[in-house]
């Protein structure tokens, strides 16, 4: 393999270490599509990759038909959240008061789904928000949740 290969395989596998993992949970078709995949709403769980024990729970759009197929149709702007304490909440580093901690490509080039994490510390819970943006114009659809932690785990917040 060229050495230039190498480096940019390198590169995208180095950029991605940061991001919070996904598990697509399940699927519902919507519309039929005689070529291609169906349109379809897909609930997706991810992670926060700072927070130990708090797993997202994401519904959105899904494109289908052989644009989507391809990869090169546009997802709806509308998606859903509901965040879960899923085990032991653990914060092992001062959390920024706000943090994108997820985004996904939701077009071939101008779009994207993002979850943001922020932090209401007086009431010591983390509140997370979906919503897409693209270059232009964003939507201002979106969906928030929250995430109380206990008292005994106080939120810290980064300087």
């Amino acid at each position: 393999m060229p050495n230039k290969t190498l480096k940019a395989l390198l590169i995208l596998a180095l950029a991605g270490c940061g991001a919070a993992q996904t598990e697509t949970i399940g699927s519902v078709d919507t519309v039929f599509k005689f070529i291609g995949p169906d349109h379809k709403i897909v609930v997706d769980a991810y992670d926060d990759p700072k927070v130990a024990g708090v797993t997202c729970y994401v519904s959105r759009a899904k494109t289908g038909g052989i644009k989507g197929g391809l990869g090169l149709a546009e997802d709806r702007a509308e998606a859903s959240i509901s965040c879960h304490q899923t085990g032991a909440i653990t914060i092992s580093a001062p959390l920024p008061q706000q943090e994108e901690v997820y985004s996904e490509r939701a077009s071939l080039l101008f779009k994207r789904l993002r979850v943001v994490r922020m932090l209401d510390v007086p009431r010591n819970t983390l509140v997370y928000m979906t919503y897409s943006d693209r270059v232009i114009e964003g939507s201002p659809q979106n969906s928030v949740t929250a995430v109380p932690v206990p008292r005994s785990t106080p939120i810290p917040v980064k300087k």
